[in-house]
Order: C-alpha cells, then sequence, then structure tokens
C-alpha cells in the first residue's frame, strides 16, 4: 500500500496535487492534513474530488485530517505550507516565516513518519531543503525540493513555442537556485538530438530575452492570476510518481551538496538526480561552460549566505 500526505492541504497547489495523483490512480491513500481551520474546507474538496473520480472509475482514497499524527506510514510528505509569494515578493523575502513553518513540520515528520520521504514545495525552496534536512535529521537522499524541475519544464515550453516543435524533442535542464539566480545550461540543451546552437533557426533566438523570460515566468503568472497553479502541481506529481513508480528519471531537484557538482558544498541547489524508490539513488555531475559555472557559484553563495542567516535566526528563536 502506498501512502501520501500533503501537508498544507487547503492551498492551491496541495488541493491541485492530490487531485492531479489521484487521476493517474497510483496512490492508495492520499492524506490531505491542515490546521484544525481549514479542515472543513479540505473536507469539502475531498467530496468535491470523489465526484470526479467517479466519473473516471477511480477509486483512490482521499483522507482529510487535522491530526498531525495520521502522517504515519506516508511513502512521502509533501510540505506546501507558507507564506505564499505574492506579486513583487522575491522568494527570499519569504524565508524566516517559512523556516519556522518547514522546521516544526520537520520535526514532526521525524516523529510519526521516520522512514518517509520528505518534499519541499516552500519558497524559498533550496533554504528550506536545507533547513527540513536539519530539523529532520533525515540521510539527504530522503529529503528533495522541488528545485529547478519547474524551471526546467518552463525553459522547454519557451523553446518548444519559439520553434513550434513538439516539446518531446527538447531536451533541456536549470539548475542552480529556484529563483533569480537560477542557471539554463542551454550549452547542453538539445532539439531532436541536435545541440541547439547547431540547431537550424538558432540565429532567430535572442538568448538574453529567453532567460529574462524564463527568469521572470512564475512572477508572470502571479501577477496576472495571483498564484502559479498548475505547472507546479503537475511538476510536483511528475517527481511523486517518479518515486513511486521507481522510474528512475534523471530531474532536476534541489539536494543538499557535499561537492558533487563542481565542488559547491554546504548549499542546497538544483541539480540533476536519479530519483527511485527510496529517494535521490545518485546525484548526476554537469558539464558547463565558464559563464555557466560562474552563474552555478554565484547561486551557491546566494543561497548559501541566505541559509546561513536563516539558520542563526531560527537558533535565536
Amino acid at each position: 500500500m502506498v501512502k501520501i500526505t500533503i501537508i498544507g492541504a487547503s492551498g492551491t497547489i496541495g488541493k491541485n496535487v492530490a487531485f492531479t495523483l489521484a487521476k493517474e490512480d497510483v496512490i492508495d491513500e492520499i492524506v490531505m492534513y491542515s490546521r484544525e481551520r481549514s479542515h472543513p474546507k479540505v473536507t469539502g474538496e475531498v467530496l468535491d474530488m470523489y465526484d470526479a473520480l467517479a466519473a473516471e472509475d477511480i477509486d483512490s482514497v482521499l483522507t482529510p485530517s487535522c491530526n498531525v499524527e495520521d502522517i504515519a506510514g506516508s511513502k512521502i510528505v509533501l510540505i506546501t505550507s507558507g507564506v505564499p509569494r505574492k506579486d513583487g515578493y522575491t522568494r527570499l523575502d519569504l524565508a524566516v516565516p517559512n523556516a519556522k513553518i518547514i522546521k516544526e513540520y520537520a520535526q514532526d515528520i521525524a516523529k510519526y513518519a521516520p522512514d518517509s520521504i520528505i518534499l519541499i514545495v516552500t519558497n524559498p525552496v533550496d533554504v528550506m531543503t536545507s533547513i527540513a534536512l536539519e530539523y529532520s535529521g533525515f540521510e539527504k537522499n530522503r529529503v528533495i525540493g522541488l528545485g529547478n524541475h519547474l524551471d526546467s519544464l518552463r525553459l522547454k515550453t519557451i523553446l518548444s513555442r519559439h520553434f513550434r516543435i513538439n516539446s518531446g524533442e527538447i531536451h533541456t535542464r536549470v539548475i542552480g537556485e529556484h529563483g533569480d539566480h537560477m542557471v539554463p545550461l542551454l550549452s547542453s540543451t538539445t532539439i531532436g538530438g541536435i545541440p541547439l546552437k547547431y540547431f537550424a533557426q538558432y540565429e532567430d533566438l535572442n538568448v538574453d530575452k529567453l532567460v529574462k523570460k524564463l527568469k521572470n515566468a512564475g512572477g508572470n503568472i502571479i501577477s496576472k492570476k495571483g498564484a502559479t497553479e498548475y505547472g507546479p502541481s503537475y511538476a510536483i506529481g511528475n517527481l511523486i510518481s517518479t518515486i513511486v513508480n521507481d522510474s528512475r528519471k534523471i530531474l532536476t531537484v534541489s539536494t543538499y551538496l557535499e561537492g558533487e557538482v563542481e565542488g559547491v558544498y554546504d548549499v542546497s541547489l538544483g541539480v540533476p538526480v536519479v530519483l527511485c524508490r527510496n529517494g535521490i539513488q545518485r546525484i548526476i555531475p554537469v558539464h558547463m561552460k565558464d559563464d555557466e559555472k560562474a552563474e552555478f557559484f554565484d547561486a551557491a553563495r546566494t543561497v548559501k549566505k541566505c541559509t546561513y542567516k536563516i539558520r542563526e535566526l531560527l537558533d535565536e528563536s
């Protein structure tokens, strides 16, 4: 039996992930955990989802809960709780209040679901991944942040629409920070197996404009509709399905580094990893051009500085 828990299930991302996974019909039970004040809303969401799932003859079990002990036995515990990013916010603006939330839940997970995998969505996700790792006491392969997986999907979409080519032909990756210091690896991007720089229409691509569009993608959506919803939900569902099915795909997630990529250590960043039923099977070293490497080091310094500051504030409190 495969059971997962979504902490923060009353929020837009939490409920969408629950419905996305329920529709895939690969999870036996999805616990939708929320604070007590949100429990009636989550119960209503579950009833609504059951009506929709009945149309597809899907019998997934959705359990609304406000009792943290109900996370026991979960294969994966997804944390979506936190102060949401608003128009004009940077992800780092959210670090202090969200770190307190992640600390609390990481300790709860260690107590009630000690064999689970923790998946962090709360922003700034790279910093929060390190906080969850520290306060859960888990091995690092079992603490994973959404990281640059969503950014990589966005870059894939931008290139697909620019070249008017099916997105399945585009293989690309974004690493570094899930934020302003993300690093699109255009040097290793291919279209139909052809390196991007040799692709026939490459001269029509304004790289600076592309990178700016990529970095502003989330903020652009938030400015128009108030929150990102479908993209993150499907990206998260993709990670969870990969783990549950032991698919061993190479995906870009946030993980704690100890020198595996360009000697960077003591910071969580988005890098390619092999995901399996036990979490991260291994970290994949990345070949980068000098300018990409410099940007990656810059991301490491920025995120590490913020992480150290947050650790100090948590220790003081």
